[in-house]
């Protein structure tokens, strides 16, 4: 960000990579990098996944049975056709991951670790949901809210684990939504000159 430039961000992170995404944010409080959060079917507390597990163990397994273990969180079968596609594509995805990047993944994952929400309540987030994801539980979803009760709310009736590529023109409508407060400001996520005009 420095080489280029950058103040600040706004980020938009789903499932791991929304938990990294607070991360970051909650990590760099101090001197603040991050604009804003825009959070997708995602949590803020790995205790759910860290259950019974020893983390260290994947880095000893092999890549075919680490791939098994990735694939094994996604849904066997999907009404929606948009679905459907998007797993297909993440199951591509994860066959050309290495060993060494899949472990560092799960490691990270199933290491018990949590979000300090205090240090991020300042900032403007919005939480994307699907009612039709089965990866994250009532319990989970619920522990995210509690710890942002000001953040926008956008549920998806379809979108399944990966509504990003599932139904993307939705969660385009909900980006623009959260980075319009942004528009004529030095936080812009469009260069000068090519902002849409909004009402």
């Amino acid at each position: 960000m420095h080489d280029y430039r950058i103040l600040k961000v706004h980020l938009f992170g789903a499932d791991l990579g929304g938990y990294l995404a607070q991360k970051f944010a909650e990590l760099t409080f101090r001197s603040p990098m991050v604009k804003s959060l825009i959070l997708c079917n995602t949590f803020s507390d790995t205790g759910d996944y860290a259950k019974n597990s020893v983390p260290s163990l994947f880095y000893f397994m092999p890549g075919f049975a680490l791939k098994r273990h990735v694939l094994a969180s996604f849904p066997g079968n999907a009404n929606n056709r948009g679905v459907a596609e998007s797993i297909d594509f993440m199951v591509q995805q994860v066959e050309k991951l290495d060993r060494s990047t899949l472990a560092s993944r799960l490691v990270i994952c199933y290491t018990k670790n949590y979000i300090e929400p205090q240090r991020l309540r300042s900032l403007p987030i919005t939480i994307i949901e699907c009612f039709d994801n089965p990866s994250l539980s009532d319990l989970v979803q619920e522990d995210l809210h509690k710890c942002y009760p000001d953040a926008r709310k956008a549920q998806l009736k379809t979108g399944g684990n990966f509504p990003y590529l599932a139904s993307p023109n939705d969660v385009n409508v909900y980006l623009l939504i959260h980075l319009k407060d942004f528009l004529r400001s030095p936080y812009s996520p469009y260069a000068a000159g090519t902002e849409p005009l909004v009402e």
